[in-house]
């Protein structure tokens, strides 16, 4: 990562709607491509839904890889009374997601963490959670609780600790929906990267437009330093 010298300081939050893995395995894998960041900057849709979880005192069937688990240390899921879904491919597969279906059909709760359309892997794009609690939602005609991007929440939840209003943040991120879109209804400064997820044309896949598309995120923090600072 580059680095930057700043007029002054200037609050940095990642904000990720990864579910695949714990906070501290994406924090590893971060170091590990050389982000010099600490974990408390780190705030994921994970965290989110914990932070729901605790307060709802929720017993959740949860719907998670094992990487992802740690982040649930402690939940009670006996007897549970939600469904809790992130990206679990392993969990995608008739006889558990029937068994969703049946708790939901019996009262539960439905929980996406997030409603991702898809993600972006080195070899191409797959599917995300959101198609998952879509088919959910349509067989028992309930409606599920969404924690992740583009929540206008979230994005607050993740501004908290700074006591930063939402007209003095910026959003970076590739996805013109979740990321850009989200942000900028809560009223912050969305800018769209050209990388990643992003496919020709997102621009136009919003109103109002993102503040500023990017080639790319060294792009997008030249532009903040510029102009915004």
């Amino acid at each position: 990562m580059p680095k930057y010298s700043l007029r002054r300081k200037v609050n940095v939050k990642f904000v990720t709607n990864t579910t695949k893995e714990s906070r501290r395995v994406l924090h590893e894998r971060l170091h590990s491509l050389g982000f010099d960041i600490e974990k408390s900057e780190i705030f994921t849709s994970l965290s989110a839904a914990r932070s729901y979880v605790d307060t709802h005192k929720i017993r959740p069937l949860l719907m998670l890889e094992k990487e992802a688990m740690e982040d649930f240390e402690g939940v009670g899921t006996s007897d549970p009374n939600a469904v809790v879904i992130g990206l679990a491919p392993s969990c995608f597969n008739y006889s558990k997601m029937n068994e969703a279906f049946r708790m939901l059909l019996d009262g539960s709760t439905l929980i996406g963490i997030h409603k991702a359309r898809y993600l972006k892997k080195k070899d191409g794009l797959y599917l995300g959670p959101g198609p998952f609690v879509h088919a959910l939602e349509y067989a028992t005609g309930t409606q599920a609780v969404v924690l992740g991007k583009p929540e206008k929440a979230f994005f607050l939840e993740a501004l908290q600790e700074f006591s930063c209003p939402p007209d003095q943040a910026v959003m970076i991120g590739d996805d013109v929906i979740d990321d850009v879109g989200g942000a900028q209804k809560c009223g912050m400064l969305g800018i769209l990267v050209q990388t990643g997820k992003y496919r020709s044309k997102d621009e136009s896949k919003i109103q109002p437009a993102p503040h500023l598309t990017c080639p790319d995120f060294p792009a997008s923090v030249d532009y903040i330093i510029d102009n915004l600072l």
